[in-house]
């Protein structure tokens, strides 16, 4: 017997983002099992189940109301302009409630872009870490307070309450998100159908009013890639400066710049997804995949793993190796 797909609410509110609208369906609706059945079904609600304005300049005509919320598993909110939850940080009473209601009894609630101030609003982040746009940041902490706002990544997963950074970051976390519920087989197939990278490097930090160079001769792509194809072997700054036919001070500055983050924070991020790539995939013994991966021993792994994810290796692999 098929499991009935995972039930996924979209909230519309009026000058939603037409974009983030919709990612959750494009995205969602590519995770299959092997049968080729949908894990997901997505549908669109409205308050009373009104169309609202969009900001492509079309309005969505929904199928539902608030109502489709109480039965969902998980609810995702766009993000909004010229919304009172964005100008002074006010909700609708009914949304309020909904929200509230979806959270109390168990569901996973996502944002994407400002659609986390719509959370921020229904009391949902306060004391928690949770990312908006970029340029929104300032507006969210002088509205929100007691949030923990970190701006500079794509996405923050707080365990049932999960907050994207702006406009293409929701296919970020949707992505994310498949992972975390079916494995990375079917989220890469995803990523591959929605023709996006299925996993991105950096945070959104490397986008604030720092453009990614275009001159491909100075740029650190072809040290990553060089890094990446030997993280099995020691990979030192001056090694991948080298590649680039930079300075060390230069190469430090041009990748933090290129990717937001530094080579060695790079290089780490770049080994446990190669673990985890490996625990998902293969049969290889723990201590296969740290020297694999580049910790060396499995005890640099388990505590990489540990302080990155909260898990052992075997209890990741448990819990995230689909056949």
């Amino acid at each position: 017997m098929s499991t009935p797909p995972h039930r996924i609410a979209v909230l519309a509110l009026d000058g939603v983002v037409g974009l983030d609208l919709g990612t959750p369906a494009q995205v969602f609706s590519t995770a299959r099992d092997a049968a080729g059945g949908s894990h997901y079904s997505v549908e669109v609600c409205t308050p009373g189940g009104r169309p609202v304005r969009s900001t492509a300049g079309y309005q969505v005509l929904p199928e539902h109301g608030l109502d489709l919320i109480e039965r969902a598993d998980t609810v995702v909110v766009p993000g909004v302009h010229e919304n009172p939850a964005l100008t002074d940080g006010t909700l609708d009473p009914l949304v309020y409630g909904a929200l509230r209601g979806a959270y109390d009894r168990g569901a996973r609630i996502m944002s994407i872009c400002t659609g986390a101030f719509v959370l921020a609003a229904a009391g949902l982040l306060d004391g928690r870490r949770a990312t908006t746009h970029w340029a929104y940041a300032a507006r969210f902490r002088r509205l929100h307070p007691d949030v923990d706002l970190d701006p500079d990544v794509l996405f923050i997963d707080d365990g049932r309450v999960l907050t994207s950074a702006g406009v293409a970051a929701g296919i970020d976390l949707c992505l994310h998100v498949i992972r975390t519920d079916h494995g990375t087989e079917v989220a890469n197939w995803a990523a591959r159908r929605c023709v996006v990278p299925p996993w991105r490097e950096g945070g959104q930090a490397q986008y604030i009013e720092r453009p990614v160079p275009k001159v491909t001769d100075t740029s650190t792509a072809t040290a990553r890639e060089w890094a990446r194809q030997r993280l099995h072997e020691p990979v030192s700054l001056r090694d991948m400066a080298e590649q680039s036919r930079m300075s060390v001070r230069t190469f430090t500055r041009r990748f933090r710049s290129e990717t937001g983050l530094s080579p060695a924070q790079w290089l780490l991020q770049q080994r446990t997804d190669h673990a985890r790539l490996l625990l998902e995939t293969t049969d290889l013994s723990v201590d296969q995949v740290a020297r694999r991966s580049g910790f060396g021993t499995a005890a640099a792994l388990r505590q990489q793993l540990h302080q990155r994810l909260g898990v052992a290796p075997s209890t990741y692999r448990r819990t995230f190796r689909h056949p």
